[in-house]
C-alpha cells in the first residue's frame, strides 16, 4: 500500500527547482534566494490545497532561518 505525501511530493518538487533555476555548477548545493523559493513554495503549496496556509507560514519561517544565515540562500539541505 502506497500513501501519497502532499509535503513529500512538494518537497521533492522543490528539490527540482532548485536544480534548475541554481547558478551554481552541477553537483553543487543548489542554492537559491529565499524570495524564490518562497514564492515558488507558497504557489506550489497553494495548488495542492492539502497543506494549509499555517503549514505553509511555519516551513517557510524555518527556511528563512536557515537561508539568513547563508546570505539568503536556500540549500537543499534545508528542507
Amino acid at each position: 500500500i502506497s500513501c501519497w505525501n502532499p509535503l513529500q511530493s512538494l518537497l521533492s518538487s522543490m528539490k527540482q527547482a532548485c536544480e534548475m533555476l541554481t547558478r551554481d555548477p552541477e553537483g553543487g548545493a543548489a542554492r537559491i534566494p529565499f524570495e524564490t523559493f518562497s514564492f515558488l513554495y507558497s504557489y506550489l503549496a497553494g495548488i495542492d490545497g492539502e497543506i494549509s496556509e499555517t503549514e505553509t507560514e511555519a516551513f517557510l519561517q524555518g527556511i528563512k532561518e536557515q537561508a539568513d544565515q547563508h546570505s539568503g540562500m536556500v540549500l537543499i539541505r534545508h528542507f
